[in-house]
């Protein structure tokens, strides 16, 4: 349901996946890294350890959710 009027929260699902740099850039998780890790090579799982940036197309809804960042 969309917000119409009072305070802006912070929807702290969200909160817990992105975080926003401070230059804008919105970080997050790669996919890939929870199981299955024994047929990926090291130099792919030491990727998939870092975090990557979230596409152009999703950053405006990911903002949405965190007001205050």
């Amino acid at each position: 349901m969309p917000r119409v009027s009072g305070k802006a929260k912070t929807r702290k699902a969200v909160a817990k996946r992105f975080k926003v740099t401070g230059t804008g850039k919105v970080l997050r998780r790669s996919q890939g890294a929870r199981h299955l890790l024994q047929c990926k090579n090291s130099k792919r799982k030491r990727r998939l350890g870092q975090a990557t940036l979230v596409s152009d197309a999703d950053i405006k809804n990911v903002k949405e959710n965190l007001p205050f960042h």
